[in-house]
């Protein structure tokens, strides 16, 4: 149904996501934005399950024309105090074997995803997190893999995003000692790509979202693939994949209209093509 925002509940024909575990997905299809929202107050736990169907939503959202930009976020103070423990030891080997694949769907996604982080955002949540394109936090928000209390280390691809962000020895600082990183802490150390008051969360993330609808959707998508492609390349190879791209972009609709609207001065008007 829909509400005066023009924001629908967004229902899947995937029986697999005939009743989702522990989240909602919103649409808005004025503002091309889809809203994954972790709804297990008052922490969000991930379930297992959840892990199954978050990769399959990504995955509807990403083929679903309507949708440009993707937010993640949490209902109340925390975005997730991270996964099911208890589901740990329920689980098969092989559906364990499956963790981080599911987790990395925001990466593989093709369209710009948002995580909205405030409150706790640990274990499984912040490896989802890690897994987006923009981290926007609030001051609130404490980043942890705790995974050490555990007796465990981090299995959804979290330590090894990390690593890449923050190097091995900050990275063995967070890991080895379960150190909890404060919002202002991840934006000074590269983690967090804005840092803003808790007030200001929603709106912060609602102008990335029109900062990044005025760009070609071709462009971003090629930008984002090209960055997740060339993160462990050699220099070379990356400047070579990056020239490739820039040549494939050099022949569509949208880098055309970018040029004549920078020389008529007006806004340019991208259509993905």
């Amino acid at each position: 149904m829909k509400d005066a925002n023009m924001t629908e509940t967004l229902t899947f024909t995937d029986p697999r996501l005939a009743e989702l575990d522990g989240f909602h997905v919103q649409l808005n299809v004025s503002n091309e934005r889809a809203d994954i929202i972790l709804a297990r107050p008052p922490y969000n736990v991930i379930s297992m399950g959840a892990r199954d169907q978050l990769r399959l939503v990504f995955e509807a959202l990403d083929a679903d024309d309507r949708v440009r930009i993707i937010v993640i976020s949490g209902e109340g103070e925390h975005f997730s105090s991270g996964g099911n423990i208890k589901g740990f030891l329920e689980a098969s080997p092989e559906h364990v074997s499956h963790l981080a694949w599911n987790i990395a769907a925001p990466s593989r996604c093709t369209k710009p995803v948002i995580a909205a982080n405030r409150g706790y955002t640990f274990g499984v949540g912040f490896e989802l997190s890690l897994a987006c394109d923009f981290r926007i936090v609030s001051e609130t928000c404490r980043y942890a893999l705790p995974e050490q209390k555990l007796g465990q280390i981090p299995g959804s691809g979290g330590s090894a995003r990390l690593q890449k962000i923050v190097g091995v020895t900050r990275t063995k600082d967070i890991v080895m000692r379960s150190k909890r990183i404060p919002g202002q802490q991840a934006l000074d150390w590269g983690i967090a790509t804005e840092c803003v008051p808790d007030g200001d969360l929603e709106q912060a993330v609602t102008d990335l979202v029109t900062e990044l609808r005025e760009f070609s959707p071709m462009a971003q998508r090629t930008a984002k693939k090209l960055l997740n492609d060339t993160d462990d390349a050699l220099l070379s190879t990356a400047i070579e994949m990056e020239g490739l791209n820039y040549s494939r972009l050099r022949q569509s609709e949208d880098f055309r209209e970018g040029v004549e609207a920078f020389h008529a001065k007006r806004k340019p008007a991208f259509t993905g093509r």
